[in-house]
């Protein structure tokens, strides 16, 4: 029996990833925005370092502001091919500029040079001219190290909750919750 939710984690999470998904990282990240509406996206999971999830982001994006107001996000994952999902509630904080380095030069060239091009959540006027502006950076960045721009890093999701569902045909899902209490995780099994 596994008694950290991390550990937990990170198994049905190498689980997932030899499945061969092609995503296996996806996660859906729910904020809140000034009006009290929840805001969900997907992003890629990074990492998980020191008990936190890690996905990165333009910190200049919907996600980013909606962050700096108020921390408190969620984060779901589905995997419907192995019958699996987890949801995560907890406090966002942002990682440091190394950390942002490191994932940075994880990313592939053209998802750099798309990060260069954009303004991310920002209105689009055309199509075409965001392909041409893509273009445009791309020579001018031609034969060079592409750097992190200053607004680009990632979140670290401390999480206070972590609920796991297998799913089962018959609707009679396993559904376990994780809790900190006293800085300590407690388990419990809830109903379908």
């Amino acid at each position: 029996m596994i008694n950290n939710p991390i550990v937990k984690f990170e198994r049905w999470w190498d689980e997932v990833k030899r499945f061969g998904l092609k995503h296996p990282g996806a996660v859906c990240v729910s904020t809140i925005n000034e009006q009290g509406f929840p805001s969900g996206r997907f992003v890629d999971l990074k990492d998980i370092a020191d008990d936190c999830f890690i996905f990165c982001t333009n910190l200049d994006s919907q996600k980013g502001h909606d962050i700096e107001k108020n921390d408190r996000v969620a984060l779901t994952f589905w995997w419907e091919a192995i019958g699996y999902q987890v949801r995560i509630i907890g406090h966002a904080s942002q990682i440091s500029s190394e950390a942002a380095d490191r994932y940075w030069d994880t990313r592939p060239r053209d998802a750099q040079i798309t990060t260069h091009s954009c303004q991310q959540s920002k209105l689009l006027i055309s199509e075409k001219l965001l392909q041409v502006q893509f273009e445009k950076v791309k020579a001018s960045l031609e034969g060079m190290e592409i750097p992190r721009p200053d607004n680009w890093g990632g979140y670290a999701v401390e999480p206070i909750m972590i609920e796991f569902l297998t799913f089962k045909a018959s609707r009679l899902h396993l559904r376990e919750r994780y809790t900190i209490v006293e800085n300590e995780w407690s388990k419990e099994l809830l109903q379908p």
